[in-house]
């Protein structure tokens, strides 16, 4: 099996001011025994060439990414190739599956933010893959649990992912992937639900801690707009 993180951010993301680079993610990432991570930026493609094989060298499979932003929602777009930034609609993302081995994640579902998904999920189930359980949760709040009774009553698997800012969030909430080590097969296991999810809720001081550290670096800043919703 092996432990993977689909959601991520570096300092190359054009939205948020992110404290670390690519490659001191994957260090951290192979320190905590990652086996394979996407790196997803805000409407900018992730093309791992540069760092592929930095990243084989520690034993992680780099996979292409991007969080794009359609009709003003967000949605995790994985293993696409970099076409798949001027997508716009989730028409045009059905059409690149179709030529790809594209896996379409969908984040932080029903979390009380302006790029959620939220009750829109029932009209894009069809192109939707796999449903993020995220971890930034305490065992008093908790916005996952009806983005993963979504997922169940439905058959879409459940991903542990971070939506990372801060290397301290990597490690509480990851997904094991029944596949070989390659973008490709990691990506099918996932649509076929090979997965298990890994999580546990964060103590509500350090949920405090990390989400105060985001806002001070930026993480959240620029991304929250008037009326407290994410652009």
């Amino acid at each position: 099996m092996l432990k993977i993180e689909l959601h991520t951010h570096t300092d190359f993301d054009p939205l948020d001011r992110i404290p670390h680079s690519s490659r001191q993610l994957i260090d951290h990432a192979a320190a905590l025994g990652y086996h394979g991570l996407a790196i997803t930026l805000h409407d900018r493609f992730y093309d791992p060439a540069p760092d592929v094989s930095y990243a084989r060298e520690r034993g992680v499979v780099l996979i292409p990414g991007i969080e794009r932003t359609i009709r003003g929602r967000h949605i995790l777009l994985i293993n696409f190739t970099k076409d798949v930034e001027q997508a716009r609609t989730f028409e045009e993302i059905a059409r690149l599956k179709a030529r790809c081995q594209g896996l379409v994640v969908v984040p932080h579902a029903f979390y009380p933010t302006g790029t959620s998904l939220g009750h829109r999920l029932d009209s894009h189930h069809d192109v939707i893959d796999a449903i993020e359980y995220n971890a930034m949760y305490t065992r008093w709040l908790n916005f996952n649990e009806r983005a993963a009774a979504w997922a169940r009553a439905r058959g879409k698997p459940i991903v542990g992912n971070t939506d990372l800012h801060r290397l301290e969030q990597l490690g509480t909430t990851y997904t094991l992937v029944d596949s070989e080590p390659h973008s490709d097969a990691i990506c099918a296991a996932i649509r076929e639900g090979r997965v298990e999810l890994r999580t546990q809720p964060l103590a509500s001081v350090r949920a405090a801690a990390i989400f105060a550290k985001m806002l001070v670096v930026g993480g959240l800043g620029r991304t929250i707009g008037a009326g407290g919703h994410r652009h």
